[in-house]
């Protein structure tokens, strides 16, 4: 599942598309707040979107919570169907993409998924508070594959569009109608980098 993304995200960008999604945003924060990265893998530190109080402000948390079980991995991607978040930390992984590998050797085959006609996607997320000196942390939520994603991976990262993105945060809408795959031809995706086993084709 996804354990990459990017964020060539500009705060002029941000700021506009939280604006035209009718969210108000802590007006105290800036560029310092959300720097860009091309890639943000599990563990490093990155900015949620979050509601605090009658605002939404940019926290910086790590991708990836803590295990349930001690002998397992960070909890990166977490399956929503059939779960209900009222009682769940909500929030917006702001990215400009995100990718999917496919193959069954290293180095396997790269795709990068963007939302088509916009500069940047937010990823319905959840977080929770870190415990003694850990750092508050986040997941992806998941979905079923759109399909523009289904060639490359059978699950995906669920991606909202910025009409339901204070819909989430304020979960003003039942999970379903949020939490779905896109329309076919929502996500454009290339192939950024070519596996061991060559580049499969994209169909």
């Amino acid at each position: 599942m996804c354990n990459d993304y990017e964020r060539n995200v500009t705060w002029a960008q941000y700021r506009a598309a939280m604006r035209a999604a009718g969210i108000s945003m802590d007006e105290r924060q800036s560029e310092l707040d959300l720097p860009q990265a091309a890639d943000v893998r599990i563990g490093d530190m990155a900015p949620i979107a979050r509601q605090s109080g009658e605002l939404v402000e940019l926290a910086p948390m790590r991708f990836g919570m803590p295990p349930t079980n001690p002998r397992g991995g960070p909890v990166f991607n977490f399956r929503s169907e059939g779960r209900h978040f009222a009682n769940s930390g909500r929030c917006l992984v702001i990215a400009s993409a995100f990718y999917e590998f496919k193959g069954t050797s290293y180095p396997k085959t790269k795709y990068r998924f963007a939302l088509n006609g916009v500069d940047l996607m937010a990823i319905a997320g959840i977080w929770r508070a870190g415990g003694g000196n850990q750092p508050d942390a986040f997941a992806m939520l998941t979905t079923a594959p759109s399909a523009d994603v289904a060639p490359i991976h059978n699950r995906q990262v669920a991606v909202l569009l910025p009409e339901t993105w204070r819909a989430w945060l304020e979960l003003s809408l039942p999970e379903p109608e949020l939490l779905r795959p896109l329309p076919a031809g929502s996500l454009s995706v290339e192939v950024v980098r070519r596996g061991r086993e060559g580049e499969p084709l994209l169909i």
